[in-house]
């Protein structure tokens, strides 16, 4: 039997860290997918918040961005000066307006998310037993409503 030299709470902490330092050592390769795509890191966000059939309340927008309702006009005005989003009358209360994105929105947003959805090669790289293993453990975690729609798998080896 092995000895652990942390508690599970510290060991909890030191898988924390490595998930998040990981996600965190690939920020560049999703930086520059936005960039390429014209986009800031706030209208990445934007994007991922909206859809295309139910528009989302200015205040609700700003809300979950996590700024104030200024910054999110502001992206708002940036996005629907490049015609990837438009605002429109929010049913049941003409005053209020709602954001949704238009087709080149949402056609920007896939492409955007397809992109983003690319394991890294290092991941790649690792041998299917490992990645098995990785799957199932962070399977056990309580699932959450997806950012994003994954892209299908990249076609490796076996």
């Amino acid at each position: 039997m092995a000895v652990t030299r942390v508690t599970k709470g510290e060991l909890a902490g030191e898988v924390w860290g490595q998930i998040t330092n990981y996600f965190f050592a690939h920020r560049e390769t999703h930086l520059e997918v936005a960039r390429e795509l014209g986009l800031t890191p706030g209208h990445t966000k934007t994007l991922f918040e909206l859809d295309d059939c139910v528009g989302k309340p200015m205040g609700e927008l700003a809300h979950a961005l996590a700024c104030d309702a200024s910054n999110a006009t502001w992206l708002v005005d940036r996005l629907e000066e490049r015609g990837l989003v438009e605002r429109r009358p929010y049913p049941g209360d003409r005053r209020v307006k709602a954001v949704v994105l238009t087709e080149e929105g949402a056609k920007v947003r896939a492409l955007l998310m397809d992109r983003l959805a690319t394991p890294p090669e290092d991941l790649i790289a690792l041998d299917r037993e490992d990645l098995e293993a990785l799957y199932a453990a962070l399977d056990r975690l309580p699932h959450h409503p997806p950012f994003w729609a994954p892209a299908e798998p990249a076609a490796t080896p076996d």
